[in-house]
């Protein structure tokens, strides 16, 4: 089955994991920007990531017939240093007529701090300007209840912004149901270790109907598994749910959460 990781950080697989993601299905991926695994030291290192997305990551991807798109920000990790943030937040518009951008993210909360927040809330001014689609970051374990909620208050809180818009990821058991219930796209990240097995996902599936429900790999720096959305779709289909069900989840709605931005010229498989 052909199917669309909306959420997986390329620049930290190596190129033979394009191989196998092809192999595997997929069709087309987004890239949020997010941390490198360490503290960035200036804006220009954000420049020269921003080119690594719209430049180079989109030709490995091409290689193997995957359509590469990606998401602009400075995460949340490094949002506590509020004049790097800045910095980095005036030089997005230069890169959101790129081919490939889809709009800002992942944004979000980390520790769900002061400066977290004034962060997030000043990149929500660049993507209500210059109306771009938002990916969000809902915090790990014990502060994700509580962050998530954070993160919807400023949300909602905004006239500017349209939830239909906004897809909130890594949502679990406790935080779906409101991200949902307040007219936002939801995103579940499979991950080995943390956040959501393919097993949870599909329970959550099961309870929600899919509806505006998304389901990504991540693929990062720490244990993951870039083949997770197939081990879900294998799941799915172990428990006897139907080809357009799964579909709807994997493919669908990931295209129609993408239509959204301006950018997004998607060549379906012939």
């Amino acid at each position: 089955m052909d199917y669309i990781d909306p959420h997986i950080h390329m620049v930290s697989r190596i190129t033979d994991d394009y191989e196998t993601l092809a192999r595997m299905g997929c069709v087309a991926m987004s890239e949020p920007a997010f941390w490198a695994g360490f503290d960035r030291g200036s804006v220009d290192g954000f420049r020269d990531y921003f080119r690594q997305l719209t430049e180079v990551e989109p030709r490995r991807a091409a290689q193997y017939g995957i359509q590469h798109y990606t998401w602009l920000c400075i995460n949340a990790k490094e949002a506590e240093d509020v004049s790097l943030s800045r910095d980095v937040i005036a030089m997005i518009p230069e890169f959101l007529d790129r081919a490939n951008v889809l709009g800002i993210g992942e944004i979000g909360l980390n520790k769900n701090t002061k400066n977290e927040a004034t962060i997030f809330l000043e990149h929500l001014d660049v993507a209500a300007e210059h109306r771009q689609p938002i990916l969000i970051h809902t915090p790990h374990l014990e502060d994700k209840y509580q962050g998530t909620r954070m993160i919807l208050d400023m949300l909602t809180g905004d006239s500017r912004l349209d939830p239909d818009r906004v897809l909130v990821d890594h949502v679990e058991e406790h935080t779906i149901d409101e991200v949902l219930g307040r007219g936002f796209w939801a995103g579940m990240t499979l991950y080995p270790v943390t956040k959501c097995t393919p097993s949870r996902a599909a329970d959550m599936i099961e309870r929600t109907g899919g509806e505006k429900l998304l389901a990504n790999s991540a693929g990062d720096w720490g244990p993951s598994k870039p083949t997770a959305v197939p081990d879900l779709i294998f799941e799915l289909r172990r428990r006897g749910h139907s080809e357009a069900l799964i579909k709807k989840v994997v493919y669908d709605n990931p295209l129609e959460f993408f239509s959204r931005s301006k950018n997004f010229h998607f060549n379906p498989r012939v």
